[in-house]
């Protein structure tokens, strides 16, 4: 898997695994204020994840045809278009927000309202923006870490993004309660689905908690910068996994 990938997997896996206590042997990360109050919303995630989205997206990956989740997979990206859109433009970058706008016209008519992706075999690559990126590239520090109940992991500023995000969301436009809530239900249970074989990943780790927080800030400095963070923002030794060695004995 590649790295921008792994990070992916795991931040959006934040809903599995957790621990409302500080585990033994962990130490405060004194970049996480909130720590013990992100611990608990960590938890209770886990316990609705376990009980409801996760059994959920087991049967929707089990009962329906891989070609069909593919359709709704590409139909989803291509409804959620204008948030990447609309940031790439606020962050002038002018030939990826050309580049998406072609995207989203091609995939629209030829691919039949999304349904499809002719785009992509057009060299046409997709981008991933939002606001909390572009604020990010205007300078602004992301603050403390947090875990949103029913959201995941975030941080203050990718919390003012998703605000942001909204009045370029197109759902956020539809009328009808049915078509918007199912909608967001669907990319609930599509995206879950999508990280099924990703699950054992946390599940093995010592603290799953402290793995998605590094993975989740990794993550976002890596799309901050486009996939070349400066060194001192991205850290290998993150994601070292194992417990801390005890002291030697006297």
């Amino acid at each position: 898997m590649k790295r921008g990938s792994l990070f992916l997997s795991l931040a959006l896996l934040s809903t599995l695994g957790g621990c409302a206590s500080i585990p033994q042997g962990i130490q405060h990360d004194q970049d996480d204020r909130f720590e013990r109050f992100n611990r608990s919303v960590y938890k209770f995630n886990d316990v609705l994840d376990r009980a409801v989205a996760r059994p959920v997206a087991v049967v929707y990956a089990t009962v329906t045809p891989r070609p069909i989740r593919t359709g709704v997979t590409n139909f989803l990206s291509n409804l959620s278009s204008p948030v990447t859109i609309v940031n790439q433009l606020l962050q002038g970058k002018v030939k990826a927000f050309g580049t998406d706008t072609a995207r989203l016209v091609v995939n629209t008519t030829v691919g039949i309202g999304g349904l499809f992706d002719p785009a992509t075999k057009m060299g046409l690559v997709k981008g991933d923006e939002d606001f909390g990126q572009t604020m990010g590239r205007w300078g602004m520090p992301p603050g403390p870490f947090l875990v949103l109940p029913l959201l995941g992991p975030s941080n203050i500023r990718d919390t003012v993004g998703r605000v942001g995000d909204q009045f370029t969301e197109p759902r956020s436009y539809v009328n009808e309660p049915w078509v918007k809530y199912g909608l967001a239900g669907l990319d609930l249970v599509d995206k879950r689905a999508s990280l099924l074989e990703a699950d054992g990943v946390l599940r093995r780790s010592f603290d799953p908690y402290g793995f998605v927080r590094n993975a989740y800030r990794q993550r976002r400095q890596f799309q901050v910068y486009d996939g070349n963070p400066p060194d001192e923002h991205f850290d290998e030794e993150n994601f070292d996994d194992d417990p801390p060695a005890p002291a030697p004995a006297n």
